[in-house]
């Protein structure tokens, strides 16, 4: 054989012998890896497990933060009627697939680590909206709490002072005036008490005045509790109040009595809603369970006489 031929057969024969080498040697990697490269491969397995559960942790957390958003609604609609979350807000994405094509390069990975990340992004979005709206629930649950205080809902004398006849209950409507003797509307409730029982401010608000009529409701108090809101205590024997003064439900107003146009010791109640006198019956719920309740208002709408 001339040079030649020798020197191409010793360079295919090496050449040979160098791709076998590296096919055994990537074959070797490939079934018989390091300690190294075993540990690494643990670790990458560990880390898909540990992807895995984390998708299914915010999908549930994804589904505590809709139920969330599905109390909020509840809450904003039925009680506190404010508007709800906008469901386009709430369930608005954070970007196209455009916005993580950087993890597009991890071909057998990259799908998973995009969604994921989507979805951490959303849940954080969204829990920001909640925190927010839970913000605006509660300032709107204080001023709600300062509403449902100043709105008239007890009656003026504590129903153990009453007396329970019948016959000393007159309600709103037109009754037959006990002087006057024709009918007249009466404008609020007549409760009757004995002389010096005490008399209750029905809700919080401020005394905006303090007068002494010798007819009409003789000595009486007016009481704005805001929102358009104001109730009248007449007919009163004593006053325990200033002009003014700022007062909290339940609190002591004055005493029961007869003054003014009265043929009898009794608190004349009114309540006043945007200026014009409305039925007091349905702001006296304290202390009655609903039979009681039922049997106040069928007793106040009595065709009978009234006190004043």
């Amino acid at each position: 054989m001339s040079f030649q031929q020798r020197l191409k057969q010793i360079f295919g024969f090496a050449s040979a012998i160098l791709v076998s080498s590296v096919l055994m040697t990537l074959a070797w990697w490939r079934f018989f890896p390091s300690p190294q490269e075993e540990v690494y491969i643990k670790e990458i397995d560990q880390l898909k497990s540990e992807l895995k559960v984390a998708e299914s942790n915010f999908d549930q957390l994804s589904s505590v933060a809709n139920n969330l958003q599905d109390r909020d609604r509840r809450i904003h609609r039925m009680v506190l009627e404010m508007d709800p979350i906008d469901e386009n807000i709430w369930e608005a994405g954070v970007g196209g697939s455009e916005k993580y094509s950087e993890l597009q390069n991890f071909s057998r990975s990259g799908d998973l680590m995009a969604q994921l990340r989507q979805k951490v992004e959303k849940l954080k979005r969204q829990m920001v909206i909640q925190s927010k709206s839970f913000d605006e629930i509660e300032k709107m649950a204080m001023d709600k709490e300062k509403m449902l205080a100043s709105i008239p809902s007890i009656k003026p004398v504590r129903v153990d002072k009453l007396n329970q006849r019948v016959e000393l209950l007159s309600g709103f409507g037109y009754r037959l005036h006990p002087i006057h003797k024709i009918f007249k509307m009466h404008a609020g409730i007549d409760f009757s008490a004995p002389q010096g029982t005490a008399i209750q401010v029905t809700g919080d608000g401020v005394v905006e005045a303090v007068e002494h009529d010798r007819g009409g409701y003789g000595l009486h108090i007016i009481v704005d509790h805001g929102y358009g809101y104001k109730t009248l205590y007449g007919h009163m024997s004593a006053v325990n109040v200033r002009l003014g003064e700022k007062v909290k439900k339940g609190h002591l107003i004055g005493k029961v009595g007869s003054t003014g146009t009265s043929t009898a010791p009794h608190c004349h109640y009114e309540v006043h809603y945007k200026g014009k006198p409305v039925n007091p019956i349905d702001y006296v719920l304290d202390g009655l369970s609903p039979t009681q309740y039922q049997e106040l208002v069928r007793l106040s709408e009595l065709d009978n006489q009234s006190f004043d």
